[in-house]
């Protein structure tokens, strides 16, 4: 027997529905719930038996599969001419582009202020990949 309880918010995340919706079951006695304070529970055991399937317990995957997080960066650099700019615009886009199968897609716009001689980055992707793109950035600033 498991001691876990999810949120109403939890429970309308994975299921794919509004909160609103989930609170209105618990008040039909639709789906089975504690009242602690202003908050209602729902037990895993409940869920599950609302669901009528197996819900994962804390092991960082949904139903759906594996758990899915992805950061968004907007680094701005200053002081940049433009074969820099140029310079790190194709590692970047090179980088995007050059991705092993099943890695998720990294997302990436770059702008170039001549006037100003400044760049903007930004890059929306997984935290690892994220974090490996923006080392690249660093080394050849750097350099």
């Amino acid at each position: 027997m498991s001691d876990h309880f999810y949120s109403v918010e939890q429970v309308a995340e994975h299921l794919g529905l509004h909160v609103r919706t989930i609170r209105n079951y618990v008040r039909d006695g639709r789906l089975p719930a504690v009242r602690i304070g202003k908050q209602y529970r729902i037990a895993h055991e409940d869920l599950e038996a609302f669901t009528g399937r197996p819900v994962p317990s804390g092991t960082g995957e949904t139903a759906e599969g594996p758990r899915h997080s992805e950061v968004s960066s907007i680094v701005e650099i200053d002081a940049v001419g433009a074969d820099m700019a140029h310079r790190l615009t194709t590692l970047l886009m090179s980088a995007a582009a050059h991705r092993r199968p099943g890695d998720a897609r990294l997302r990436i716009e770059t702008a170039y202020d001549k006037e100003r001689a400044r760049m903007k980055v930004i890059v929306l992707g997984g935290l690892g990949d994220t974090a490996r793109l923006l080392d690249y950035m660093e080394g050849v600033l750097a350099s």
